[in-house]
C-alpha cells in the first residue's frame, strides 16, 4: 500500500495532474470522432511530452487512452458508428436506443460502465503487476528472446484474418528496425553510405506515419464514398444519473464478468480493445437474463461492451509495465516514449528504487485518469456530442499539419517529415491489401529486443536447445507455436463447417 500511496502523490502533483486533464479531454474528442483512433490521439500528443519529466508525458498519452477508450462510445451512440474500434460492440444497443428517444440514458449507460469497467480493470493492475514484476526478474536473454518470438506470434495471428499477412507484416518491421546502428558493435548497416539513414528510423515518425498519415489518406477514402449517415438530432442528451445507476446496479453480474474478461484479454500482449469489446458483449448474453433483448436497445448490451472495452486499457499496461512487452499498439508508443526519456520498462522498472515511484505512479494515475473521464464527460456531453457532426474535411488539414510538426519537433530534421511520409504510403499500401498495422509496430519496436537477447545467448552459450531446455523459454516458445496452431485449428474448423443453403420457396 506504501508504494501505491507514494506513486498516488507523485501523479496528484499539479503539473502530472494538470496534464492527464488535458490529455483527457483530447482523447475524449479523439475518441469520438469516427476513423481518429486512440492510438493516432495517443502518436500526436508524444512530441509535446519531450520537455515533461518521465510522469507528466506518460499521464498526458495515459489520459488520451483512458478519454479516447469511453469517448468512442458517444458516436457509437448518436449516429451508430464507433469513434474507435474499441466501441464497434456499443453500436449494437447503444444506437437503437437512441433512436428510440433515450440518447442521454444510452449515453450515461455508456460513460458510468466505462468508469465502474476502468475501476475493477485498475485493481487487476495493481494486484497483478507487482508479483509479474517479479516473475520477470528471473528472465534471463533466453527467456525474453522467447517473450518476444510469442508476443509477435500473438499479434500475427489475431490482429487480421490471414496469420501469413500478420506475420509477413511483422517480419517486415523486424527488418526495418535493423537499419541504422548494430545495437552491440554500434557499427552502421544498411545505410547504404546515407548519414541520415545511420541513425536509423525514429519511432515517431515512423508511428506517425503508419496510424496517422495513412489512417486519414484511408479515411478520406471512405468519406468520399460514404452515403450520408443518420443523424440523432440532439434537443437533450442530459444523463438521467439515478435511472443509469439503476439499471448498472441490476446488471451487476453482467459489468463485472465484462470487465474481468476486458482486464485478463488486456493482460495477454496483443491483444486489444475491439476484442475485448465484442467478446465481452457475446459473454454478457450467456450470462444475462434478457439474451433476446440484446441488440434492440437494451441496456446490458451498452454496459457489457463499455465495461470490457474499459477494462482492457488498464489490463494491456501489465505486461508493458512488467514485462517491457506491450500489450497493444497505444502502449507501444508509451513504451517508445519511456525508452525516449531514457526509462526501460520491465522487471527492473518496479525493484529500481530510483524508477519503482514512477511505475506506481502510473498504476495510480490510471485510477486518477478514470475518474476524471467521469466528470469531463458528464460535465461536457453536451459539448462532445455536438463534436460528432464536425465536417470531417474540417479536422483533416489541421491533424495532417500537427503530424508533420510532431515528425519535425523531435530531431529538427527535414528527414524525419520524409520518413512520416515514407511509412505512411507504406501503411497506407498495407492497410489497402490488408496487412495488419499492429504486427509492423510490434515487430518494429520488438525486433531490436529480440536481436540483443538472442545475441547475448548465444554469446553466453551457443548451444540453441537451451532455449527449448530452460523452463520458462521453453515454456514461451510452446506458447507461440500453440497459437500459431490453434489460428490452423480456427481455420480448419472454419472451412470445414458445412455452408447453410437457402430454403427453396
Amino acid at each position: 500500500m506504501d508504494p501505491l500511496l507514494g506513486g498516488l502523490a507523485a501523479f496528484l502533483q499539479p503539473p502530472v495532474l494538470i496534464s492527464t486533464l488535458v490529455g483527457v479531454v483530447a482523447g475524449i474528442i479523439v475518441g469520438l470522432i469516427p476513423g481518429f483512433t486512440i492510438t493516432m490521439g495517443v502518436i500526436l500528443v508524444l512530441p509535446f511530452t519531450y520537455g515533461m519529466s518521465p510522469l507528466q508525458g506518460i499521464a498526458t498519452m495515459m489520459g488520451v487512452a483512458v478519454g479516447g477508450a469511453s469517448g468512442g462510445l458517444i458516436s457509437a451512440c448518436l449516429i451508430g458508428i464507433p469513434g474507435t474500434p474499441s466501441a464497434v460492440a456499443t453500436t449494437f444497443d447503444g444506437f437503437p436506443m437512441a433512436r428510440k428517444g433515450e440518447p442521454g440514458r444510452a449515453l450515461g449507460l455508456g460513460t458510468w460502465a466505462s468508469l465502474f469497467g476502468g475501476l475493477i480493470g485498475w485493481v487487476v493492475l495493481a494486484a497483478a503487476t507487482p508479483p509479474l514484476a517479479d516473475f520477470g526478474l528471473k528472465f534471463g536473454p533466453w527467456e525474453m528472446f522467447s517473450l518476444v518470438a510469442f508476443s509477435i506470434t500473438m499479434i500475427a495471428s489475431l490482429a487480421g484474418d490471414s496469420l501469413l499477412k500478420g506475420l509477413i507484416a511483422g517480419l517486415l518491421g523486424i527488418i526495418l528496425a535493423t537499419i541504422g546502428s548494430d545495437p552491440v558493435l554500434n557499427m552502421a548497416r544498411f545505410n547504404f553510405g546515407n548519414e541520415e539513414v545511420e541513425s536509423g528510423f525514429d519511432f515517431l515518425p515512423v508511428l506517425i506515419g503508419l496510424f496517422g498519415f495513412s489512417q486519414l489518406m484511408t479515411d478520406l477514402e471512405r468519406h468520399k464514398d460514404a452515403a450520408p449517415r443518420v443523424e440523432i438530432k440532439l434537443k437533450d442528451v442530459r444523463i438521467p444519473h439515478l435511472q443509469v445507476l439503476r439499471d448498472i446496479w441490476n446488471s451487476k453480474v453482467v459489468l463485472l464478468w465484462s470487465s474481468i474478461v476486458g482486464a485478463w484479454i488486456g493482460v495477454v500482449p496483443a491483444v486489444g480493445g475491439s476484442v475485448a469489446n465484442v467478446l465481452a458483449y457475446d459473454q454478457a448474453k450467456k450470462v444475462s437474463r434478457h439474451r433476446a433483448k440484446f441488440g434492440t436497445g437494451h441496456y446490458e448490451g451498452i454496459i457489457a461492451s463499455e465495461a470490457g472495452n474499459n477494462s482492457v486499457s488498464a489490463g494491456d499496461l501489465v505486461p508493458m509495465l512488467a514485462l517491457g512487452i506491450p500489450g497493444d499498439a497505444v502502449t507501444a508508443v508509451m513504451l517508445g516514449a519511456l525508452l525516449i526519456h531514457g526509462v526501460q520498462p520491465g522487471p527492473q522498472l518496479m525493484s529500481d528504487p530510483r524508477t519503482s515511484q514512477l511505475a506506481w505512479g502510473v498504476i495510480a494515475g490510471y485510477l486518477v485518469a478514470t475518474i476524471l473521464t467521469l466528470v469531463i464527460q458528464v460535465w461536457g456531453m453536451n459539448l462532445f456530442a455536438r463534436l460528432v457532426f464536425v465536417p470531417y474535411h474540417v479536422l483533416v488539414p489541421g491533424i495532417l499539419v500537427l503530424s508533420a510538426l510532431g515528425a519535425l519537433v523531435l530531431n529538427n530534421r527535414v528527414f524525419d517529415v520524409g520518413v512520416l511520409l515514407g511509412f505512411g504510403i507504406l501503411g497506407y499500401l498495407m492497410v489497402k491489401h490488408g496487412f495488419p498495422l499492429a504486427s509492423f509496430v510490434l515487430g518494429f519496436l520488438l525486433g531490436p529486443l529480440a536481436e540483443i537477447n538472442l545475441r547475448r545467448a548465444l554469446q553466453t552459450d551457443p548451444d540453441l536447445l537451451q532455449f527449448a531446455v530452460r523452463p520458462i523459454s521453453g515454456l514461451l516458445l510452446a506458447l507461440a507455436v500453440l497459437s500459431v496452431a490453434y489460428y490452423f485449428w480456427v481455420g480448419y474448423r472454419k472451412m470445414r463447417a458445412p455452408s447453410v443453403e437457402p430454403a427453396a420457396p
